[in-house]
C-alpha cells in the first residue's frame, strides 16, 4: 500500500519535508543584484558599450533594468531620493571569477572602442590593473560599484600594508591596498606623497621612481597635477637595470615611457 505523505530526509543541505509534491531545497540558486538606477539612459549607455545586453527595460510607472553580459546578469531599479552618484554609495556586487584579467581586458577593450580612452576617474571608471592583482572595480553612472574578485585571492590580507615592509616600499604597499581593496585613490595619493617627501632621500633611485610612477598615475585619475612628479622623476639617474625594473613592474601604465628620463 502506498502512502500519499510520509518523511523524506533531504540530503545534506537540504530541508526536511513531509509531503512528496513539496520541492526540496537545493544549492543551485542563482543571486541576481538589484542596483539603484540615477539614469536609465546613462546606465544603458555605459553597460551596452562594455557589452552588456538589455533583456528587459522600462522607465514608468518605475524604473527597472535587465543587463546581461557573459553569464553575469546585473538588474536596477529606482533610486532612492536623495540618492548622489558622486558620493558612490549606492549599491554594489562582488562578481567571482576564475581569473579577473580578461574581464579587465574586455572592459578597457570595449572602452577604447567606444570612448576613445579608458574611463580611469569620473563617473563611470574602472579601476587600473596591475598584473597579478587579484580584483578590480566597475563604478557605474549611479556610482554602484561591481567588483570583480579572483576566486583563490588570499583570504587574509594586510589592510594598511605589510608590517614586514618599511619606508617608501611600506608605503608603496599601502597605496596599492587603498586602491585594489578599498578603492580610496585619493587616500592613496596623499597617503603616497606623504611618504615621498618623509622617505624619498633615504631610497635608491629605481624605489624613487616607481613611487613617482605611481604618484603621476594617481595624480592623472583624481585630476591633481602632474608636474611636480614628473619634474623629480626625470631628475632621477637611472641604470638600465633600474629602468627595466621599473618597466617590468609598471608596464601596465599607458604614458610610463613619456614620464621616465631620457636614456
Amino acid at each position: 500500500m502506498c502512502e500519499s505523505r510520509r518523511r523524506v530526509r533531504a540530503s545534506p543541505g537540504d530541508l526536511e519535508v513531509n509531503d512528496l509534491s513539496e520541492p526540496t531545497v537545493r544549492p543551485n540558486e542563482t543571486t541576481v543584484p538589484l542596483l539603484p538606477c540615477a539614469s536609465v539612459e546613462e546606465t544603458l549607455a555605459f553597460y551596452e558599450a562594455l557589452g552588456f545586453k538589455a533583456t528587459y527595460k522600462q522607465s514608468k510607472p518605475y524604473v527597472y533594468l535587465a543587463l546581461q553580459w557573459s553569464g553575469l546578469q546585473l538588474h536596477f531599479g529606482p533610486a532612492p531620493k536623495g540618492l548622489d552618484p558622486a558620493r558612490e554609495e549606492s549599491g554594489g556586487c562582488l562578481v567571482m571569477v576564475d581569473a579577473v584579467a580578461p574581464y579587465h581586458t574586455a572592459f578597457v577593450t570595449a572602452m577604447r572602442q567606444v570612448y576613445g580612452k579608458v574611463l580611469s576617474s569620473g563617473l563611470p571608471r574602472i579601476t587600473r590593473y596591475r598584473p597579478g592583482a587579484s580584483r578590480f572595480t566597475l563604478t557605474d553612472p549611479s556610482g554602484n560599484s561591481i567588483i570583480f574578485i579572483q576566486r583563490d585571492e588570499p583570504a587574509e590580507l594586510e589592510y594598511g600594508g605589510s608590517k614586514k615592509l618599511t619606508g617608501l616600499a611600506r608605503a608603496l604597499d599601502n597605496a596599492r591596498i587603498l586602491r585594489e581593496f578599498k578603492q580610496d585613490d585619493r587616500q592613496a595619493f596623499r597617503a603616497l606623497k606623504s611618504a615621498v617627501r618623509r622617505h624619498g632621500a633615504d631610497a635608491s633611485p629605481v624605489e624613487q621612481a616607481i613611487a613617482l610612477c605611481h604618484l603621476i598615475d594617481l595624480a592623472i585619475v583624481i585630476d591633481e597635477p602632474t608636474d611636480p612628479w614628473l619634474t623629480d622623476l626625470r631628475g632621477l639617474e637611472l641604470t638600465t637595470d633600474d629602468r627595466q625594473r621599473i618597466e617590468s613592474e609598471l608596464g601596465y601604465l599607458v604614458g610610463l615611457q613619456e614620464w621616465l628620463p631620457p636614456q
